[in-house]
């Protein structure tokens, strides 16, 4: 009689497995990456706008990015 609560791996799925790990840790890199783009942008559009570069009425470009890093800041709480 054959154990059926033992699990065996086979090695395609440990192969399929380790791809996955891969491709997420893909996915982690990218958004570390975007992340400082952003926030440099963040960083850029307050020193334009206090230098006087940018007008109060442009403020919907600072919520955008503001947006976009809290999007991407979701998956790490």
């Amino acid at each position: 009689m054959k154990n059926t609560n033992r699990r065996s791996v086979s090695a395609s799925d440990e192969l399929l497995l380790q791809h996955e790990i891969e491709v997420l840790e893909g996915i982690l890199e990218s958004k570390e990456q975007y992340r400082k783009v952003v926030k440099a942008a963040i960083g850029k559009w307050v020193k334009d706008f206090q230098s006087g570069h940018i007008e109060i009425k442009t403020v919907d470009d600072l919520k955008k990015l503001i947006e976009l890093d809290i999007e991407l800041q979701k998956d790490e709480l």
